[in-house]
């Protein structure tokens, strides 16, 4: 341990901290702009300078502490230094905030209250930025919002191993870029979003569809639905300031229903759908010799980074489509026969706790009988923006159920938003309907956590079936590598595009701590535990379904509309 003195107060922390983690531990907040906590340390930004005891300036996210070391931080001489870093970076920073996405959550914005800054003390405030990159129908870049804090380029390289961000130039033309000055839609981004979840400023931000939304609501003519994503009903809570893990379900509904929806859907209802055809699908496979180990095709970031880095591998992926899209399809089909209303008069709307989601509605093959299977989708963060436009006092609303004929969904539908979640569903009921038998012990917890790639065997009829789970793209190559080498031994393996899985999608909450992330999977873990039906296949409204529409798991008229194909994207 080493010993040393910030502001006058002994503190004691262990070898290799730094002076910013330090100063955390006394309840000292150190401003930084650059450093996150999930990062390392890049020292870009010079916000987080403090005084050492021979009255020198060092950079406290970079500097280590040493035994007997002398610390302020909030000198004059630092304080000033620390407000004239501030001001050279307003200074080539478009100050519009009120047009900003991150109007009222910005880190920058924070600072300039902190150091009491309402207006630039500097002559001029002189932005000189790339167009606003807004292309594509997921994700926007305003360069004229950019700190060059470098947060995003390394979580695209780092964790999500995609790498199309780059630092380019030098001196006052230094800039994260994609490389080679192009598009985002130009290069190999898989549109996961985790870019805007670092991005202390509003430099990235979703594409919104709230517009598109309202504008349906108020057509007379269309009949407007909803659908609900598992991890939404577990984080926009944080967005009302309430604790992160908060099971909102009820209230959303409400919400939406006062907002002017015709209909309000559980998607955990299609993630059930979506079990019982995976599942059909990896017994097939197993029966009759396909490709193994399947691959789980829920994720759009994940899909988006096979396609682009994975052409050899595309057989391995499941031909099922997301449960988003098996609710976009179902909705436009078996849900308009039902209520009498051509598919063209309904419009499809998903809340998702995922930027990607985006891109892949806007996917010509993501349609049933030539008509999209969604509309529109909106983020987490865009559902808490069209709450609070409306007025609705969204912490004490009254709680309301989902409706018929999709409100019913098992707890195995519920866990499809954390990691870990779609295998144990899928083992849940593929168990069940392989030996005919119920699970003495339906939760498969090997498979649950943070950790990056999870194993577990399950054996089922005097077999033993290896699975595997990987979350974040960087642990989605590991996997790539050892079914390309041969060196893999599953038979069936969870992907998903995110770290945590949905539950910290590109389109979450921008969490405020480590532990965010695990507190959302623990309440979906809770959501299930509370259901009556806690298998897929056990969920009696998936049972009519195919009764009444469907026909036989993996059929022909599921194959149709619930299933579709995966190619290589070229650049």
């Amino acid at each position: 341990m080493v010993n040393l003195i910030i502001d006058n107060k002994e503190v004691q922390v262990p070898k290799g901290t730094t002076i910013l983690e330090a100063a955390k531990k006394i309840h000292i907040k150190i401003p930084s702009l650059c450093h996150h906590p999930d990062q390392t340390v890049k020292g870009n930004c010079r916000i987080c300078l403090v005084e050492n005891e021979w009255g020198k300036l060092v950079a406290s996210c970079s500097t280590k502490v040493s035994e007997g070391m002398k610390i302020k931080t909030n000198t004059k001489f630092v304080r000033d230094t620390q407000k004239g870093v501030l001001e050279l970076i307003l200074a080539n920073h478009n100050q519009d905030c009120l047009k900003c996405d991150r109007n009222g959550n910005c880190e920058l914005q924070d600072l300039c209250e902190r150091f009491n800054i309402s207006n630039n003390s500097l002559d001029e405030n002189i932005v000189e930025a790339h167009e606003i990159d807004d292309f594509n129908c997921s994700i926007v870049r305003d360069y004229s919002k950019c700190i060059k804090c470098g947060r995003c380029a390394e979580v695209c390289k780092e964790v999500q191993n995609v790498d199309v961000l780059a630092a380019a130039n030098r001196g006052a033309e230094f800039e994260f870029i994609p490389r080679f000055d192009r598009k985002l839609h130009e290069t190999e981004c898989v549109f996961c979003g985790q870019c805007i979840k670092v991005c202390p400023v509003g430099a990235i931000y979703e594409k919104s569809s709230i517009d598109q939304v309202l504008t349906a609501i108020d057509d007379d003519k269309l009949h407007v639905i909803v659908q609900i994503a598992p991890a939404v009903r577990v984080s926009v809570g944080e967005l009302f300031n309430l604790e992160p893990g908060s099971i909102k379900e009820g209230q959303i509904v409400s919400s939406l229903k006062r907002i002017g929806f015709d209909k309000v859907f559980d998607t955990n209802f299609t993630a059930d759908l979506t079990i019982i055809e995976e599942g059909y699908e990896l017994i097939g496979r197993i029966k009759n010799g396909g490709k193994l180990p399947m691959i789980t095709s829920c994720s759009p970031g994940w899909i988006n980074y096979v396609e682009g880095h994975g052409e050899d591998l595309l057989e391995h992926l499941s031909t099922c489509k997301s449960p988003q899209q098996m609710f976009g399809a179902v909705s436009k089909t078996y849900y308009a026969e039902k209520l009498g209303i051509h598919a063209s008069k309904i419009f499809t709307v998903s809340i998702m706790p995922c930027t990607a989601k985006k891109f892949e509605a806007n996917r010509k093959e993501m349609n049933s009988y030539g008509f999209p299977d969604v509309d529109a989708v909106l983020t987490t963060r865009e559902l808490g923006k069209l709450i609070k436009s409306q007025g609705i006092d969204f912490a004490n609303i009254e709680e309301e159920a989902f409706d018929a004929p999709f409100g019913i969904a098992s707890g195995a539908g519920a866990i499809f938003g954390a990691s870990g979640g779609v295998m144990e569903a899928a083992l849940r009921s593929v168990y069940e309907i392989l030996t005919e038998e119920e699970l003495k012990e339906i939760e498969f917890k090997a498979v649950r956590g943070m950790q990056g790639i999870k194993e577990a065997t399950v054996n089922i009829n005097g077999s033993d079936v290896k699975v595997a789970v990987a979350h974040g793209l960087g642990n989605a190559k590991i996997i790539m590598e050892e079914i390309r080498t041969g060196k893999s031994e599953y038979t069936f393996v969870e992907i998903m595009g995110c770290i945590g899985g949905c539950i910290g999608g590109g389109g979450q909450p921008i969490e405020k701590t480590k532990e965010t992330k695990q507190k959302r999977m623990d309440a979906l873990y809770k959501i299930d535990s509370n259901k009556e039906y806690r298998s897929s296949h056990k969920n009696p409204t998936i049972t009519k379904l195919y009764e009444d529409f469907l026909g036989e798991p993996n059929g022909h008229k599921a194959h149709v509309l619930l299933h579709t194909t995966y190619k290589a994207r070229k650049f």
